[in-house]
């Protein structure tokens, strides 16, 4: 063998253990898988100077004969092989073709090609060759080619390691790249998420109503970027106003989505103001014949319309979780769980109840969704509306307040940990 083969493998193992740990060291706080090849590449001709080019190609995506040159070490240019492809020379048979498309390690120590072979410029001069195959799905995608100048340059005594180097040091740069891309797709989803969410955060009223004798406050609080929770006002003649709030199944942007289907429907019907049976029922039969159908999803609502002349509300419920009255003067807390019908989408025969409750000054109504009293503690038990009534009844008669306490015994309950399902509270205190 000639003088100058030494290689890696005949330096005494202290030094090369010095080399590789020098190496791994540099290569591990990469990020960018191109900075990372270009860093690799520095070493490697440390390591082994003796190479005279270095050449690396691909055929992904492509068929027999082609290839592509991704890398070549007498480049000017810093050419990117994930973000650049359009630059890559594409290159269509002679020997490349077949040593890539053989799927098998491969040392020439008398390299002869034919003058007219596509890949002669990268090949003049050289007269021996590696070729190492970057194996991915069981074929060689990629490989990587060592050139030297003199005949018999490489040794097959070394190859193994070498095939096994090239190989660990591919699939370290796949998983860089596949991070990368999978960070990219994370961060595009997100921002259609934050669009998503901000589209639905402006379906909800932008500021409460002013109603008379209604003093109001609200609070709404997603899982995830959006949410299906909904909750909205309506002015009717005579000064009343209807109350609507709602919870659509799962979570997330498909929830999101049909909330805005749910605030569509409930802004457009064209006729006069509707009782509560039948604004339920109206929403149902468009939900059933149009949107939600047999997909599995389904939305609990509650809608109720406030005369502040009487002060009675008179509501209607879709599975949604009874909302409280708190009586202005010492009393229990009382659940609105009459009225009580299927949730909406679940059945096109929809056959609403109505029921009306007296109010007086200083009652306050509180509507909910099931975020609320589903919340769950550390040993999944939940917070449940037992809870939900004994903070009621011990906290001031402030809108906001109440709100305030609520979520914070909530918060408390689970130890703070994050909402598993969106969070809306809406009080309302008569006056």
């Amino acid at each position: 063998m000639h003088q100058d083969l030494v290689s890696l493998g005949e330096q005494s193992w202290q030094h090369r253990l010095a080399q590789i740990m020098e190496t791994m060291r540099e290569l591990s706080v990469q990020t960018d898988p191109q900075a990372m090849v270009r860093q690799y590449y520095t070493r490697m001709r440390q390591v082994n100077p003796q190479i005279d080019r270095r050449l690396a190609m691909s055929r992904r995506g492509l068929v027999y004969p082609q290839f592509r040159i991704t890398r070549y070490s007498e480049w000017n240019d810093d050419v990117n092989p994930w973000k650049e492809p359009d630059r890559l020379p594409l290159l269509s048979g002679g020997i490349l073709a077949e040593l890539i498309y053989a799927d098998e390690p491969r040392i020439i120590n008398d390299l002869v090609f034919a003058a007219d072979d596509p890949a002669a410029e990268y090949l003049t001069g050289q007269r021996s060759l590696q070729a190492i195959p970057l194996m991915e799905q069981g074929k060689s995608l990629n490989m990587s080619l060592h050139t030297r100048s003199i005949a018999n340059g490489f040794s097959y005594e070394h190859l193994p390691e070498a095939v096994w180097l090239a190989n660990l040091f591919g699939r370290a740069t796949s998983s860089q790249v596949l991070a990368g891309q999978l960070k990219a797709a994370y961060e595009e989803i997100d921002r259609e998420l934050k669009a998503v969410a901000r589209i639905q955060r402006s379906l909800l009223p932008s500021r409460l109503p002013k109603i008379s004798r209604l003093k109001l406050a609200a609070h709404y609080q997603t899982a995830r970027r959006a949410g299906g929770d909904y909750y909205d006002f309506f002015p009717l003649t005579d000064g009343q106003w209807g109350l609507l709030i709602a919870d659509v199944s799962g979570h997330g942007t498909p929830a999101a989505v049909v909330m805005a289907v749910v605030h569509n429907i409930a802004h457009t019907y064209p006729g006069p103001p509707l009782s509560p049976g039948q604004m339920l029922t109206y929403l149902n039969e468009k939900l059933c014949s149009y949107y939600v159908g047999n997909t599995g999803t389904f939305v609990t609502a509650f809608y109720a319309v406030y005369d502040p002349v009487s002060l009675r509300l008179t509501y209607s419920s879709a599975g949604h979780n009874p909302p409280r009255l708190r009586p202005g003067v010492a009393g229990p807390i009382q659940s609105l769980e009459h009225a009580q019908n299927l949730p909406l989408g679940v059945d096109s025969k929809f056959d609403a109840i109505e029921a009306t409750v007296e109010m007086h000054a200083g009652d306050q109504l509180v509507l909910y969704t099931d975020g609320i009293v589903e919340a769950g503690d550390p040993n999944r038990e939940l917070f449940g509306t037992d809870r939900l009534d004994a903070e009621l009844s011990n906290c001031t008669s402030e809108p906001q307040e109440i709100i305030e306490t609520v979520l914070h015994a909530v918060k408390r309950f689970t130890s703070g940990g994050a909402p598993t399902d969106d969070r809306t509270i809406v009080v309302g205190r008569i006056g």
